[in-house]
């Protein structure tokens, strides 16, 4: 067995049961949408993460073959949660996910209250 071999994604669930929740984890700053995590693991920009994404009021899971594009080190400043933030893959079924989410906040998307990340 080889040791180069890279490792495979790591999975993890993200279950978001509010639209608030919903609104402090999304990241319509990247271009194809994006989620924060909140995790004590130790991943680095970059990292592949496979997410399975569940919606308010939706019972679908949504796969999202996702890329670390933000990390909340441990103890932030500002009180900030620990995790990253995962780019959603530039393909048609993140698009989707991407327009499901924003109708989903609606009107939430202009709002001045804070995210989990900027």
């Amino acid at each position: 067995m080889s040791s180069t071999s890279t490792p495979r994604p790591s999975v993890v669930q993200l279950a978001i049961k509010e639209k608030a929740a919903l609104y402090a984890a999304y990241i319509p700053l990247f271009s194809e949408g994006g989620m924060f995590i909140p995790t004590t693991r130790d991943y680095r920009l970059g990292d592949d993460v496979y997410v399975l994404l569940s919606l308010p009021e939706d019972p679908q899971r949504y796969p999202i073959a996702g890329r670390v594009a933000w990390v909340t080190p441990p103890k932030a400043a500002g009180n900030r949660t620990q995790g990253v933030g995962i780019q959603f893959p530039r393909d048609e079924k993140s698009r989707l996910l991407k327009i499901k989410i924003e109708e989903i906040l609606g009107s939430h998307l202009g709002s001045e209250r804070p995210t989990q990340t900027i």
